[in-house]
């Protein structure tokens, strides 16, 4: 039993797991909000974690579904944070989205428009799409009077919903004209993740509820390329010679991390350290349960050195 409540169907990690797990893998996928840091927060242990996977062998890489910073903007995260990792060890949700748009053949005379912030947009101009939208849209305003026409560009071919802080009514309208008044518009959600720890201090909406928003306004349903869709899982094993049964898939989420890792047939391992709590884990109607779970990732250092 763990806090006096029943144990799970999986399995809480002991110092024997953690040796079997760490035996059986080659590489540790990392979530990161809730796993890694919780908004620019490092969660306790976690270089120490890192480097004694590292000094064993494994190959670390990070998967998030934060769409609001580019690879080379979470590389930099990661410095000021103490961590030393390269943007070919970071897969993110607004890469999955450009990623996607340039495996489909995008046509290059179509535009983009974004509801999100500046990694989706940076993701997207580095694969070579024109793209606008995403904050500056944030300062624009809509008033409601009498036959009051909203033009949009009928130029856009996609449409990528992120998490945006920023969100509005103006960019709400700008996805829906162009989803439904363009023809073979395409409705693109990097996530559909309802919660975040985008701060340290508590949680935050994420970026389901402006996609929520956007696909109650044009009653249609999005091509989702974060977790838990295995797309982001095409591309990490192209840069790396893996296969998914020697990776485990280490996150706080039951519905994004963990049903990622089994729907790419990854290890499993939850952490209790951000989002999903122990009461949830167990409740009688969660059937996503992980191959094993433990509070933090620090935990896997104590565990190794017993």
């Amino acid at each position: 039993m763990a806090n006096g409540l029943p144990d799970p169907p999986c399995g809480f990690l002991t110092a024997d797991a953690a040796r079997s797990l760490v035996d059986s893998v080659d590489a540790f996928l990392f979530d990161c909000d809730g796993v890694i840091w919780k908004g620019d927060k490092l969660i306790e242990g976690v270089g120490e974690t890192m480097e004694l996977l590292r000094k064993m062998g494994k190959k670390i890489v990070f998967v998030t579904n934060n769409s609001r910073k580019s690879r080379r903007q979470y590389s930099k995260k990661f410095r000021s944070l103490g961590l030393e990792v390269t943007e070919e060890e970071i897969f993110t949700s607004s890469f999955a989205a450009a990623m996607f748009l340039k495996l489909n053949n995008f046509p290059p005379e179509k535009k983009v428009y974004v509801v999100g912030e500046d990694g989706i947009l940076e993701e997207l101009k580095l694969a070579g799409f024109e793209c606008f939208g995403g904050p500056e849209d944030g300062k624009k305003n809509i008033i409601l009077e009498a036959d009051f026409y909203f033009e949009h560009d009928k130029s856009v071919g996609a449409v990528v919903v992120g998490l945006d802080q920023h969100f509005n009514y103006y960019k709400m309208q700008y996805a829906r004209t162009c989803i439904s008044e363009n023809p073979g518009c395409l409705f693109i959600a990097t996530n559909r993740d309802p919660t975040g720890h985008m701060t340290s201090a508590q949680e935050w909406p994420g970026a389901g509820t402006m996609v929520a928003a956007v696909s109650c306004s044009v009653q249609k349903e999005p091509i989702v390329v974060g977790k838990p869709s295995s797309f982001l899982m095409d591309f990490l094993l192209k840069s790396f010679n893996l296969e998914t049964s020697r990776m485990c898939m280490v996150g706080d989420r039951l519905d994004t991390d963990i049903l990622f890792g089994q729907n790419t047939g990854c290890k499993t391992l939850l952490v209790l350290s951000g989002c999903t709590t122990l009461p949830e884990l167990q409740d009688a109607s969660n059937n996503i349960q992980p191959d094993v779970y433990t509070n933090s990732v620090y935990d896997l250092v104590g565990l190794l050195q017993k």
